[in-house]
Parts: C-alpha cells; structure tokens; sequence
C-alpha cells in the first residue's frame, strides 16, 4: 500500500491511496458524496492481487481538504486527472458511484485517451429535473443540524434492508458523519443541475442496486444504448451495490474487466 497527498493548484490537497502490484493495469475509484475511499475496500481487496488500485477521497470527503464555496464536475474532473498525474497513471478503467460518476465523465470529456474502460455505479450522465430543491435542502439542514442528522436520513435509504444497528449500516453513519460540512455543501451545488453527456468510445459497464428507486432505469437508459455496453443490476442492493452486496457486484466488475481489460496476454 501507497498513500499519496496530491497537492492541487487552487492549494488544496487531496488524499489518495494505490493497491497491487506495479506495472499491472489500473483500476481507479471514485467516491460517492457523504463517503470516502473505504467504500471500496471490498473492491480493493478482490482487484489487488491482479490490478493496480488507485482510490482517492474527492474533495472535501474522507481526509481530503475541502474548497470554500460552491463546486462543479469540471474541477471534480480535473482534481480525478490530477491524482491520476500524482500516481504515474497514464491510461485507466475507471470506476465512479453515484457523484463518482459525472466526476469521471467530466474526466473522460477532457482526457478521452486515458479512459480504457469505464464503470458507472447508481450514477448518471444528467441530473433528474427538480434535484436542485432537494440537495438545496440537504445543504441547509447540514449547515443548520450537522452532518450527523444527514447521517440518520441518508444511511437507512441508500441501505435498504439492512438493519439500524448492524455493522454495514454503523459504518455508513460515520462514514457520512465525518464528511465535513464543507465538503457536502460545495458538492450539492455540483448535483442540483448538471449534465455530462459525453461520447464514449472505451467499454462501458453500468451496474445500479435493484433497490435504488429509479436508478436502475436511469442507468440502462442512459448508459445501454452506447455500442457494446453491459448493464448489471445487483439484487438487493440499494444506491451502493458495491458496499452492501460485494460479491454479486465484484463478480459483475471482475467478468466486465477480464473481457474489456484483462491482466494477461492469454485473457485477451
């Protein structure tokens, strides 16, 4: 394991981590708002023996520092290049949940040739019409009550079926708990209203949790009409299929990734 600080030229620094071997392919992660990179250690663990994993905490989550005022996906963007750059990463499958996903789009858009494979989980390219009240009033009642009353509302949602108390939802309260304030504030103002349709060419695999509301939908909509693209639902599984079901989820990445961006010669 390899932690990095990758400083960025607006002064901020974000914190990042690299799994596996040198030289193996890389599989980067990126982060959902009110999380951090821990919510792939299930990924990390089944990848790392065979791929280089690169996770980093997005702005302003986890122990990366987060900017004063509003954000957009063009700097989410730019700040996935840079900790690409830091790691020595010059071409990558990427991975993005939930605002991880126009994150990477954004990143795609500006550096097509460095994207060889891309994994959208419970995200999409453009915002739902009317999102903007909503995370205008999560924004509020953080700075208002906390991050710990975004806690108790955002985890039993995003984990349908699991209960209050059990270890995967403990995990999640304090995972959203410790997101700083700042941090989610600047991040609703990039979710309210943004579109980032991009033509993709690099293989493409959607995955959404069965039981995350329209999602799945919105995925198969959004991402099944581009050539050759695979769409995975993972059942049981809410907005984070990859923390709350991992294994239904790594056995969908890990069938995508042999086929579209194998480890050796013989997988090709």
């Amino acid at each position: 394991m390899t932690a990095l600080s990758v400083p960025l030229p607006d002064g901020i620094t974000l914190h990042a981590r690299i799994d596996g071997p040198e030289g193996a392919p890389c599989v980067v992660f990126a982060n959902s708002v009110l999380t951090d990179m821990s919510i792939w250690d299930a990924q990390a663990d089944a990848l790392s023996d065979r791929y280089r994993v690169l996770r980093y905490d997005q702005r302003g989550h986890g122990a990366s520092e987060a900017s004063a005022g509003a954000m957009d996906f063009a700097r989410y963007g730019a700040d996935l290049l840079a900790v690409m750059d830091a790691a020595g990463v010059d071409r990558c499958a990427v991975a993005g949940l939930s605002m991880g996903c126009p994150t990477a789009l954004a990143a795609l858009a500006a550096a097509p040739d460095r994207f060889a494979a891309f994994i959208a989980v419970d995200g999409v390219m453009r915002s739902a019409p009317g999102r903007a009240a909503f995370w205008t009033e999560r924004r509020e009642t953080a700075l208002s009550d906390g991050m710990e009353a975004i806690a108790a509302s955002t985890a039993p949602r995003w984990l349908p079926g699991e209960a209050e108390d059990n270890a995967l939802s403990a995990r999640l309260r304090a995972m959203i708990a410790g997101t700083s304030v700042e941090g989610f504030a600047a991040a609703t103002y990039a979710l309210s209203d943004y579109d980032q349709t991009t033509a993709i060419t690099c293989p493409v695999l959607g995955i959404a949790g069965a039981e995350d509301g329209a999602m799945p939908d919105a995925v198969s909509k959004q991402f099944g009409g581009i050539p050759g693209a695979r769409i995975a639902i993972i059942p049981g599984a809410g907005h984070l299929p990859n923390f709350q079901k991992p294994e239904a989820f790594n056995d969908a990445l890990l069938a995508f990734l042999d086929q579209n961006y194998p480890t050796t010669k013989e997988q090709a």
